[in-house]
């Protein structure tokens, strides 16, 4: 599998292949630095707690 995402060992690159955005359905990209994921149409990051993205957008955070 492509290590794309430059993932740390927490997080399986296999699983964010796989994953899009749960509001447009879009590619994400991810932020290493911060440890989430991004979703630049609907302008929301996901954060990745304990190696599990948590997908829901209440929890996402604005990218205003």
């Amino acid at each position: 599998m492509s290590d794309a995402f430059n993932t740390p060992v927490s997080v399986d690159p296999r699983l964010l292949e796989v994953l899009v955005c749960p509001v447009t359905r879009g590619r994400l990209t991810y932020d290493r630095e911060r440890n989430e994921l991004i979703s630049a149409g609907a302008k929301l990051a996901f954060p990745i707690r304990d190696g599990v993205p948590i997908m829901l957008a209440e929890d996402a955070r604005s990218l205003d």
